[in-house]
């Protein structure tokens, strides 16, 4: 997955918080996720929960440039921009809580309990 350089361009809330990229892809979050900057002792991490619309905080990404987008096997997803702010999201156990996608056709879907569904336009995998 790479959003490297790309924007957020959007922030959509309803009962998600939708981050758009650029004209490339966007991020789906259902489930709560923590926004920390680069001073977590000065500014602890605050919890972003879209199901109650309480996201105020992710208006700080609006414009920020993603550094990197990690997905890892536990099924957590780290978003790093270069405002400082990590956006780091944890497995749900009950639900699909959040999903990546991009231009050409690709989808990352965290199912519950942390495993990973991976879509790259010719199918699907589970990792």
């Amino acid at each position: 997955m790479d959003l490297h350089g790309t924007s957020v361009t959007q922030v959509t809330v309803d009962f998600r918080l939708v981050l758009g990229l650029d004209s490339l892809g966007e991020v789906t979050l259902e489930a709560p996720v923590d926004l920390s900057d680069d001073t977590p002792h000065t500014n602890p991490s605050v919890l972003l929960n879209p199901e109650s619309q309480d996201v105020a905080a992710a208006l700080a990404l609006f414009g920020a440039k993603a550094l990197s987008a990690v997905a890892f096997k536990s099924g957590t997803l780290r978003l790093v921009f270069d405002t400082g702010h990590h956006l780091t999201c944890s497995p749900d156990r009950s639900f699909e809580g959040r999903q990546v996608t991009g231009p050409t056709g690709w989808l990352i879907t965290s199912l519950p309990g942390g495993d990973l569904a991976v879509w790259s336009g010719s199918g699907a995998s589970e990792s």
